[in-house]
């Protein structure tokens, strides 16, 4: 840990400064990337607390300890990817164990637990969130893990994480919560409960869209102790180069968020009114039927905004037309992004589930970034306008 004051530094401090220290060779102020596969040992049976970087790497943990101190817990294990970090969590169960997930999940997630993991004897069952009295209906003798997104991927429904770490407790189950969305910025799921605290470090805590990257964060020793054995065993580490640039964006994750935070307003007040519009969603919204949940659990609402539009044509016309939205598969980045779920991020969810999740064709999913407010909103103004 980086020298702090004890006095519980604020968000942006442990941003720029926890999990590191200047380098004591050097005195760099930026922890070294330590580009290197194993490490020289003094002798037979001891070593300087790094054998192997399967195992170890400085600036590695140099990114863990970061992450872990903004999302309140102990222990952060990065990963290679946000979908490695899952299924390392997966990993911890048996065949025959039982997993409750929220239904309108991430479509890699989706397809990660429905056509891999489900083949190797873990079952599955997906319920709404939104309702606990689905939740706990669906728990079984076997249940091991409640996995939840909120706000969820791309519709931007939300859970009570309280009363989801209160269901899945009096199963004998761990809650864990992907917060990719939310950024430990606008939310801390292991405050309200949560035992895994799971990030794409893609998105928005790399925020410059030049890294594929994950992490879970826990405050259970033992349990970080399992998961750490399930990483080294199965090798889905990240490169000490990603580390590093994740680490990097994570020391403006608090300034970029507040634009990402007003912007995402902005577009979502500006779509709610524009006539092009069948329906926007939008947490940060009074229209968002979770509105109070939102302001209650959540300190920003981030950048993501979804909107029907009404048809597959429509939305495939929107997209085409903007300039500064680029068309592209990811979202957290600086840069402005859109998308139609049902043929990208969730093309892998079978149709019926997507049309019961309300994941038309009609679909638009925007990422927005950190340009001038008002150029954005007159890129989709005018996209819209040439509907």
């Amino acid at each position: 840990m980086s020298p702090t004051p004890d006095n519980n530094p604020g968000f942006g401090t442990r941003a720029v400064h926890a999990g590191q220290r200047p380098d004591p060779t050097t005195g760099a102020i930026m922890p070294p990337i330590y580009q290197t596969s194993t490490y020289v040992q003094p002798e037979l049976g001891r070593h300087l607390g790094y054998e192997y970087a399967r195992v170890q790497n400085p600036t590695r943990e140099a990114l863990e300890g970061n992450i872990a101190a903004l999302e309140g817990g102990a222990h952060g294990i990065a990963f290679a990817s946000g979908l490695s970090a899952i299924e390392a969590v997966i990993k911890l169960l048996d065949a025959g164990d039982h997993v409750v997930s929220e239904e309108n999940t991430y479509g890699g997630t989706n397809r990660m637990f429905n056509k891999v993991l489900s083949r190797l004897g873990v079952e599955f069952t997906f319920v709404d969130t939104r309702d606990p009295d689905q939740v706990r209906a669906a728990l079984r003798p076997r249940t091991r893990l409640v996995h939840v997104e909120t706000p969820t991927n791309p519709m931007m429904r939300l859970c009570d994480l309280e009363q989801m770490a209160t269901i899945a407790h009096e199963g004998d189950a761990l809650l864990m919560v992907d917060n990719t969305f939310a950024t430990p910025f606008n939310q801390r799921p292991l405050e309200r409960g949560a035992d895994i605290v799971a990030h794409s470090t893609t998105k928005y805590l790399n925020g410059h869209s030049d890294v594929i990257g994950g992490m879970l964060v826990v405050d259970d020793d033992d349990l970080a102790d399992r998961i750490h054995f399930v990483r080294k065993s199965t090798g889905a580490v990240p490169g000490p180069m990603d580390a590093w640039l994740v680490l990097r964006g994570t020391k403006t994750l608090h300034l970029r968020m507040r634009a990402h935070n007003e912007n995402g307003m902005a577009v979502a007040r500006f779509l709610e009114d524009h006539p092009a519009s069948v329906a926007v969603f939008y947490p940060g919204l009074e229209s968002h039927p979770q509105h109070e949940l939102a302001a209650r659990q959540m300190d920003g609402f981030t950048g993501m905004v979804s909107m029907e539009l009404g048809s597959g044509e429509r939305a495939k016309a929107f997209v085409d037309r903007t300039h500064l939205f680029a068309l592209a598969e990811s979202l957290g980045g600086v840069e402005s992004m859109i998308g139609v779920p049902a043929l990208m991020t969730h093309a892998s969810v079978p149709e019926d589930r997507r049309a019961f999740m309300g994941v038309t064709d009609g679909l638009v999913r925007l990422s927005v970034g950190v340009e001038e407010i008002g150029d954005l909103l007159d890129d989709l103004d005018r996209a819209l306008k040439e509907l």
